[in-house]
């Protein structure tokens, strides 16, 4: 018989303002436990330097994690010209300095390349396995590791501001996977100058914002109580992207076992991926087939 888990059975997703200086591993945990809740996760991590949403999702909201994880998010940064670091920001060692400086143009010209379709290889401290070790995790050995170069779709990456000559503000609006200290490294060797991220913020991620982010302060003020659970969105926000099919009594009964159910006609098409709700609740996310949907995952809620 298997172990009952602790906690509450609390779902939904928290929208966490990060701060600075924080791992999103000790976020979660944290929210985890102002819930009482007995899951928790979050879509898509940022490093400790980095502020802003962190979406957390608990219960069965983790279910919905790879669809926000695979929305677009949008991130502001400040490039650091003129030196290169260990970890590709500044909380990293400076191993190699340049006196160029780009010019307004230059740096317009090379963000060219780094639009749409591109190829970047991870940081050396990134989270990406190497041999089933974490790259974070080798680099802090000392040892130099190839990390294979992987594709990212970036919708947009523009500047926001020049407040001097050595730095830039940057705005990036990216798929899955993308990380910013890599595209300020690339662009500092573009530019023939080198670079590094000097602070950075997700402003969004898929649906949520982060002005409309809790922070830490709020959680620790507020947990283990009901005015906590005012903040939480229903699960149903992280399936926003995916198109809702309603379905019958005798569908959502067939679906919440497991099994392929009756929804109500759409413009959907067949093969596409959907979820069914049921008196406003989401039931199951599927495929769609002829008049029902074939559930790939459950809700019990």
């Amino acid at each position: 018989m298997a172990r009952k888990r602790k906690g509450r059975e609390v779902s939904g997703w928290l929208v966490v303002d990060k701060p600075a200086g924080i791992t999103s591993t000790s976020v979660v945990n944290k929210v985890r436990w102002a819930f009482d809740a007995q899951k928790a996760g979050h879509a898509g991590t940022l490093d400790p330097a980095a502020t802003g949403v962190l979406a957390v999702a608990l219960g069965e909201a983790t279910k919905t994690v790879p669809f926000i994880t695979d929305a677009l998010k949008c991130y502001r940064f400040l490039v650091t010209f003129g030196a290169a670091t260990t970890t590709d920001d500044a909380e990293g060692t400076v191993i190699e300095t340049s006196d160029a400086r780009p010019t307004d143009a230059a740096i317009e010209a090379a963000l060219s390349a780094f639009r749409g379709e591109i190829l970047q290889t991870p940081p050396q401290f990134s989270a990406v396995k190497i041999d089933g070790e974490r790259a974070y995790d080798l680099a802090r050995e000392g040892e130099a590791v190839e990390i294979a170069a992987r594709p990212l779709w970036v919708e947009s990456l523009t500047v926001l501001s020049r407040p001097d000559a050595d730095h830039v503000e940057l705005e990036m609006v990216c798929g899955k996977g993308g990380y910013v200290r890599s595209i300020a490294r690339d662009l500092g060797q573009v530019l023939g100058c080198l670079g590094h991220v000097h602070h950075l913020r997700r402003i969004w991620s898929g649906p949520f914002d982060a002005d409309k982010g809790i922070s830490l302060a709020q959680i620790d003020e507020l947990a283990k109580t009901e005015a906590l659970d005012a903040f939480l969105h229903p699960l149903e926000i992280g399936l926003a992207d995916l198109p809702e099919l309603r379905c019958t009594p005798e569908g959502a009964a067939r679906l919440k076992n497991g099994n392929p159910g009756m929804v109500i006609a759409s413009d959907v098409a067949f093969g596409d991926e959907a979820w069914a709700s049921y008196q406003g609740k989401a039931i199951a996310v599927g495929i769609y087939k002829a008049g029902e949907l074939h559930p790939s995952r459950v809700f019990n809620q």
